[in-house]
């Protein structure tokens, strides 16, 4: 059945030994968000990727963060990919690709989405951030991060971030451009298309 047809929410788990996390994922929402993850500073992305993709999304997480924040990282992008593939379903009639500007003082975050199937994440700096971590995040678990969510989604994400040439980049300013455009770019590519009536794809399937 297509979902064309059909509300495109649902409830979604993943519990390992390393961490638990549950959630309820909208795609057709407002922008609502209860997240509660160990990790304050992603908690406050997701709010900005849910607000400005029109998302409703409940995610709570536990996780091994006395140890470091690796793991726990790493499973929300696990989780919340998976949560959008499955809500996602056949994938019928969606537009597929889309692209999201997004500038915080002068810097500038472009994120390209193509939900083809295929995992594959990749972020272009044009001043590559210090290593300086904000609550002991970096740019390394940035990236991992939507490593994570791009291969478990199944979708090309490509992220550009232009900021000053020979300055010292902001890690939060670039996360912020960096999810909020994320955040539209998906937005775009799950709207369905009513003059799409089968999978946007000439081989017939997007698995």
């Amino acid at each position: 059945m297509s979902n064309i047809y059909v509300p495109r929410k649902a409830p979604h788990q993943r519990i390992t030994k390393e961490t638990q996390s549950e959630l309820e994922l909208n795609l057709d929402g407002s922008g609502k968000t209860n997240i509660k993850t160990p990790i304050g500073l992603l908690d406050h992305m997701l709010e900005l990727f849910v607000f400005h993709g029109f998302f409703d999304l409940n995610l709570m997480v536990k996780g091994d963060t006395h140890i470091d924040i690796h793991h726990t990282n790493e499973d929300v992008g696990i989780v919340l990919g998976q949560a959008f593939k499955k809500v996602l379903g056949d994938k019928v009639g969606i537009k597929r690709f889309g692209s999201g500007f997004a500038p915080m003082e002068d810097t500038l975050g472009h994120s390209v989405v193509d939900i083809s199937g295929r995992g594959h994440f990749r972020i272009n700096y044009l001043t590559v951030p210090s290593d300086k971590s904000e609550d002991g995040y970096t740019h390394k678990y940035l990236e991992h991060f939507m490593e994570s969510f791009a291969k478990q989604l199944g979708a090309n994400i490509i992220i550009n971030v232009s900021n000053p040439t020979g300055s010292t980049a902001d890690l939060h300013t670039i996360m912020e451009t960096v999810f909020k455009s994320l955040g539209l770019a998906l937005d775009q590519a799950t709207q369905i298309d009513p003059r799409r009536k089968e999978v946007p794809s000439t081989k017939g399937i997007i698995d």
